[in-house]
């Protein structure tokens, strides 16, 4: 093989193996000055998906769908976690694929105990484990 189709089956690999890549969301949430990071890799199953605690009272989840194209996306979800169970007081979708950041930076008010979650997200290459 000469030099140069070497080279460029080198860069074709090279971008096949960047573009098979696991992706994952990764969300910056700051909640009474705590920074904190969730993350979620695609899911095949939605409903299943946890939310995560934010402090003592709000709850934060990534729903991230990489399959099937019609389903594809990824939503935000904040709760608050009453006595009588989580309330939805914030969804936000967004198309997959995102932009680099594609959140911009948010903010979620909960009004009874006057509280505030703000959060900003991102798409990542996710790190092996």
């Amino acid at each position: 093989m000469a030099a140069p189709a070497k080279l460029l089956a080198g860069a074709l690999l090279a971008a096949l193996a960047i573009s098979a890549q696991a992706e994952q969301v990764v969300c910056h949430l700051n909640y009474g000055g705590q920074e904190q990071l969730v993350t979620a890799s695609p899911s095949d199953a939605p409903y299943t998906v946890k939310p995560t605690p934010v402090g003592s009272y709000f709850l934060f989840r990534i729903v991230f769908r990489t399959s099937p194209a019609d389903l594809a996306g990824i939503k935000l979800y904040t709760y608050v976690d009453q006595t009588s169970g989580p309330a939805l007081i914030h969804q936000a979708s967004y198309p997959y694929p995102v932009s680099q950041g594609f959140t911009g930076k948010q903010r979620v008010y909960e009004p009874v105990r006057d509280s505030e979650l703000e959060y900003w997200c991102e798409l990542q290459a996710e790190v092996s484990k």
